[in-house]
This record gives C-alpha cells, structure tokens and sequence, in this order.
C-alpha cells in the first residue's frame, strides 16, 4: 500500500509543491525519511510519532519510509510534520484517501498534537491556487494569512486529533472565513509638524518621497536627521492591495509578520545597525534568505551613520539600487529577491562630527575628513538622487510656537504626484520618477530652452556624469510633478542641482 500527501517547501520568496510519500516496509519499526531533508525535517520521526500517540491515535508498529520528491529541492523547516502524520494514517487506514482530495497540507506539530505557525503561508497558498488545489489545510494561526488567497478554501487546524475527526466526518472544522475589512497597524512615525526649522530638508524630503528618490542627509550630531528620517513613512503614499501582498510575501517568508497582522499594510521602515554583514544587508544564508533591502521592499531602508557601514556591505548594495531586485547565486542555485526600496541614509561630515558646523568648532584634521567622506565610494554616492546638508537648528525656531506643515498635508501632495506618475506611466515595472528609465527620460523629461542652457552649463561646471544628468532630469520631473507642471520649467532644474553632492572637504 502507498499513500501520498501534497504539501509545500518555500526556496527564496516562491513556493514549489513537495509529493510526501509514505510506504510500509520490512524491517524494524521506525520512520526513515528521505528526499533531501534538513536537521529540522529529520527530526520529524520522533514528533510525528510522538504527536499521533499523544492525540489519541494508534501509531503502526511498522518500518515507514518518507519520500519528499522532488528529491532534487531541498526541504528545510518542521513544515512537513502534518502531511507525514496525515500520510501515516492514510496508510494505516484511519483516514481515507477522498478526504484529501486536492488539497495541500501544511503544518508543525508538538508533542501533544496540538499544530504550530508555519512561516511562508502565503506563498504557498498562492502556489496552491495557481496549480489548481481546492483546499488548504494550515495551522489555525496562519488561516488569515492563507485566506489573503482568493478561491481556495482554508481549514484551519489547532490540533491534530480535531483534523482527524474533520477527516472522518466526525466533527466537521468549518472553513475560516476572512475578516471583510484589515484596517492598518497603528505607527509611531514622527509628524513633520514636531519638527522645528529644516524647511529646505523637508521639502527634500518631500520631493524624495514624491518621486521614490534615494536620498543622503549629512550634518552635525543633533541637527535632527534621524528624527527627520522616521518621519518619512508617514508621508509616502498608502500601498495598494497588490503592493501589500507583495510585501507580505516576503515577510511571511522571513517570518516577521506582526502578531494579529495577516496582511502588511504600512510600508516598511527598516534602520539596520551598521555592525550588519553584507549577508544581513541583502540576503544570504546555505539557503538564501530575505535581507534587509528585501525587507525594506516598497519602503524605507534607513542606514544612519552611513560611512561607518562597511565598504563590502555598502558596495554589494550598487546593483539592487539601480536593478530593484538582489539576485543571489549559489552552487545549487540561484534566488532573486524583490528590493524596491527608497535609501534614506544619514551621515556627520567628519569624525568629530562638527565640520562645517558654525558653533562648534572640528577637531579634525582635513586628512582625517577627507578619510571618513572616502569610506563612501563615488559609484554609491552616484546612484544617490538627493544630497542635502542639515543644518543646526536656531534658538529660536527650537523655542518658538509655529509649527511646520503636516505630515498629512505633505503627504496629500506627493499622493498627487504619485498619482501622475501612474497615469503617465502606467506601468507595473515603472512606478515611480526614479524607477524610469532612458527611454522614458527622452519621452517624459521634456525641457523648455532656457532649461537646457542651464543644464549645459550645470554640466560643464558640477562635472556631471551620464548617470548623474539623467538623475537631474528625474529629480526635475518630480519637482515638476509636485507643481502640476507637463514640462520641466527652469526653476525646476535649479532646484534638481542643489540636491547634488557638494565636494565638502576639498
């Protein structure tokens, strides 16, 4: 006799369908598994064992052989305790076959029966409905998740003996039933109107998030560019549905997903320390997992004090900022994660800090600055869109009682900039200024003449590079956007070129 269950292995941020097959053989009684198990699948035999005779089920005094084909992915994660123990009754006989007619099975179980949270869910559900599966059996704190999945029936399990007697028709589980509204998680971002003075680099910061640009703020310590920073969500533009799935997958896949949270509604915000490995930073692992760019997808990545991170872990960086994906290679394989994300980076002009400052003096010898600004190599600051210098902020604007614009009102404008964007566009690959490409510079960065004279002359004078003119044009565009402008006007270039880099310790 032989029983085979369908379950799920996750590799990268997709999921591929594993065949669990379990036979009786000859021999002493035991559970061998293969099909190129890890330490976490091998252990399976003593929980699945143990799970079966602690629900109240007998356990086939038999040698059981478990076949995880294909045998050529490697399986990884308790995921597969379920479907073995579902396929050990099959075969024994207390369940039937038509009771798992097309459907998946996923699922950890303890010692006492009771089934644990699977990471990865809602790929797998999403591989289950592409390939045809009607239902899926879950751990009954990831139906929510799974459900996110339209057209697939989801049965959430708590415990190994209820899913037994749904089985056998004793006691049916009822399909979970999605909740008809998910509202966002509450946020701590800071508003825009706490923050006293910087009106230059708020407006840069608007412009940044209108257009997706990535952005370098550098001042002296205090000067509030980490606060201005975890300000930024809060004016970027809600995520769409598709968005929100998107970026669910990936952290379901990393198993980051908020408690009570099925579906990621805000965007993401993520602040690495810089001790991070290149690894950490944009994924890696013997079985390649989600970093930290992958994590910030249709977010912020927020890398403050930007020079102390290392050379190797800011130069693996260079290809994701300009190709929006990680692509990870080894011997067996290669994954390529999502890493759609807006660089929001902070740094002090010089080791004291104080370079340039116009209270405190720097103690720092120009050798010494010249070193800490070369820890950040010219390819990176180029694919930096805007620069800009946060000043000390004045006595009396830290005093006083005027507030600055909203968060929200700020984020109504870059919400209609952005709405632009996707009119002009009207494309999933392209969905901001920053993501466009030559052809659609030639097509949508038009200028007026004196414009063009002013970028001859900005060329010929700041020694602009290929790249560095085209990041101009996009900046410009944005700018543009934010005025309900159709065709870049001079003004608009003017305030493109302040957000180059200044050559400061030179």
């Amino acid at each position: 006799m032989f029983a085979r269950i369908f379950s799920c292995a996750v590799i990268g941020i997709d999921a591929v369908i594993v065949e669990v097959e379990v036979d009786f053989t000859n021999g002493l009684p035991g559970i061998t598994i293969v099909g190129l198990p890890d330490t976490a699948v091998q252990e399976s035999r003593e929980r699945v064992q143990t799970a079966i005779k602690n629900a109240g089920l007998s356990f086939p005094r038999h040698r059981i052989v478990v076949n995880l084909a294909p045998a050529s992915v490697r399986k990884e994660g308790p995921y597969f305790d379920l479907p073995i123990a579902l396929g050990v009754l099959l075969l024994s006989g207390a369940i039937s076959i038509e009771s798992l007619a097309e459907t998946m099975v996923i699922g950890e179980l303890s010692l006492d029966g009771s089934v644990r949270h699977a990471r990865g869910v809602l790929p797998m559900a999403a591989t289950a409905r592409s390939l045809g599966y009607k239902k899926i059996i879950c751990p009954e704190c990831d139906a929510a998740e799974a459900s996110l999945i339209p057209d697939v029936e989801v049965i959430p399990v708590s415990n190994l003996k209820s899913l037994f007697e749904h089985l056998t028709s004793q006691s049916v589980i009822p399909g979970f039933i999605p909740q008809t509204a998910i509202h966002p998680l509450e946020t701590d971002f800071t508003d825009f109107a706490e923050v006293k003075g910087q009106e230059q680099v708020k407006r840069a910061l608007e412009v940044t998030a209108a257009g997706g640009h990535n952005i370098l703020m550098t001042g002296s310590p205090g000067s509030g560019k980490t606060l201005l920073a975890r300000a930024i969500p809060g004016i970027l533009p809600d995520l769409s549905l598709e968005e929100s799935l998107d970026v669910t997958r990936i952290y379901s896949v990393a198993d980051l997903l908020p408690a009570g949270a099925p579906l990621i509604t805000n965007r993401p915000f993520r602040s690495p320390h810089h001790t991070i490995s290149h690894a950490g930073l944009v994924g890696g692992g013997n079985i390649p997992h989600p970093g930290e760019i992958s994590l910030a997808h249709r977010g912020v990545l927020f890398l403050d004090e930007f020079p102390e991170f290392g050379a190797r872990v800011l130069e693996v960086m260079r290809q994701p900022m300009e190709d929006k994906v990680v692509t990870i290679s080894r011997a067996n394989g290669t994954l390529t994660f999502s890493a759609n994300f807006q660089l929001v980076a902070a740094m002090n002009p010089c080791p004291c800090g104080y370079w340039g400052d116009l209270q405190k003096n720097c103690t720092c010898s120009m050798t010494n600055i010249m070193k800490y600004q070369k820890r950040i190599s010219g390819p990176i600051l180029d694919r930096i869109d805007i620069h800009i210098t946060v000043p000390r902020v004045e006595y009396s604007k830290l005093t006083g009682d005027r507030f600055g614009e909203s968060s929200a009102v700020i984020k109504k404008r870059v919400e209609n900039a952005r709405a632009i964007q996707r009119a002009r566009f009207n494309d999933n690959k392209i969905l901001s200024n920053s993501d466009m490409r030559l052809a659609e510079i030639r097509t949508h960065c038009s200028v007026n003449a004196e414009g063009d004279r002013l970028l001859k002359h900005a060329i010929d004078q700041m020694n602009l590079s290929a790249r560095g003119y085209h990041r101009v044009l996009k900046i410009s565009r944005t700018i543009a956007d934010l005025d309900g402008s159709e065709m870049i006007q001079t003004n608009h270039i003017a305030e493109a070129l302040q957000y180059r880099p200044k050559n400061i310790g030179i």
